[in-house]
């Protein structure tokens, strides 16, 4: 059963507003994920919905536009076992040199006030950045 998130979008140069809408499917082993904004259809399958994300977040990069939502932030990602568990749907939110705990799980669709929104090479950063700050 499909089930529909509502997430804004930032930048895209309108100086107003914007929201999309995103659509979630699971079928079978895989993950649908349908963006709708603008007059616009964005659609991607992956194995899980963060990396179904990833792929819109790409498309809505030529736009200029940005989701204002958790999986979208530099300090969000999911680790493995957290994405066979949700799907990709939970992720972690991180600290530099800090290992996540269970209060850090966030929804990626959510939003809140910690949310640092980035482009996707640049969300790969963070997270190699991240990677690489944890001790030994």
């Amino acid at each position: 059963m499909a089930e529909q998130r509502s997430v804004f979008l930032i930048g895209g140069g309108t100086g107003r507003d914007e929201q999309a809408v995103f659509t979630l499917d699971r079928n079978g082993t895989g993950c649908s994920l349908t963006c709708s904004y603008r007059d616009k259809v964005v659609e991607a399958e992956e194995d899980d919905f963060f990396e179904a994300l990833c792929q819109i977040r790409q498309r809505l990069e030529v736009d200029g536009l940005l989701p204002f939502c958790y999986g979208a932030s530099a300090n969000v990602y999911p680790e493995e076992t957290i994405i066979e568990m949700s799907r990709g749907l939970m992720a972690c939110k991180v600290q530099m040199g800090q290992i996540p705990q269970k209060t850090d799980l966030v929804d990626i669709f959510d939003e809140g006030p910690d949310i640092i929104p980035v482009f996707v090479s640049m969300h790969q950063e963070f997270w190699d950045a991240w990677l690489a700050s944890l001790p030994s």
